[in-house]
């Protein structure tokens, strides 16, 4: 059993969680480094939300589902659940969405910034797509569990 799996049977038995409710492990942000301070902001509760491009191909994240949050090594640090989803364009996330992704100043300006620069790299090197404000996006707020 590897480090993230006994770390999720952990987690079930200690929250009476059945293991089917992980919807994933996955680490925040486009690099190690980004990994490690999301989940450290996620970690101490500052980061409550995420955005992230929309991806017809990919499953949409699920209100009431768990996932494991990974640092930079791919290490387990702490566990989320889902409160929220939407899908909608990139113009349309509010001020309130960006101060809850807790990064930087917090501010919209701050937020809008930082996630052009990562949508339009992501798009170009990943999808293979051009980023614009309609450019659809995920919306979802959490919580720490644990």
């Amino acid at each position: 059993m590897n480090s993230i799996n006994k770390f999720w049977m952990d987690f079930c038995q200690k929250h009476h969680v059945n293991p089917g409710e992980l919807e994933g492990a996955y680490a925040f942000g486009g690099n190690s480094q980004d990994a490690d301070v999301l989940s450290d902001l996620i970690n101490r509760g500052i980061k409550t939300a995420t955005t992230s491009i929309y991806d017809p191909d990919e499953d949409v994240p699920t209100v009431g589902q768990y996932a494991i949050v990974l640092n930079g090594e791919n290490k387990p640090v702490c566990v989320i659940r889902n409160k929220t989803v939407e899908i909608m364009p990139f113009k349309n996330v509010s001020a309130e969405h960006a101060y809850l992704e807790g990064e930087g100043d917090r501010s919209y300006d701050y937020w809008r910034k930082i996630h052009e620069k990562f949508f339009a790299w992501e798009c170009r090197e990943n999808l293979n797509t051009i980023f614009s404000e309609n450019t659809e996006v995920v919306c979802e707020t959490f919580e720490k569990v644990d």
